[in-house]
């Protein structure tokens, strides 16, 4: 698998729980039993989460541009 695509397919990934972290600590999605439930904590760290993840991605696809057949 070529380096590009993979760290394009990590960064999804995180970016993916970053949104899932930030809906449940906005009382959008999760049980109300949860930990991350309505937890401003949470919010912020699914931000900062999302943000890693959207950079990883970026970075991927920057390897995949600049050495297409890596």
């Amino acid at each position: 698998m070529r380096r590009g695509l993979l760290l394009i397919a990590i960064g999804a990934v995180i970016l993916s729980f970053g949104t899932l972290f930030f809906l449940q600590g906005n009382s959008v999605v999760g049980p109300t039993s949860s930990f991350m439930y309505s937890n401003p904590k949470w919010i912020n760290y699914g931000e900062s989460i999302i943000a890693m993840g959207l950079a990883i991605m970026a970075i991927g696809f920057g390897i995949s541009l600049r050495c297409p057949g890596s």
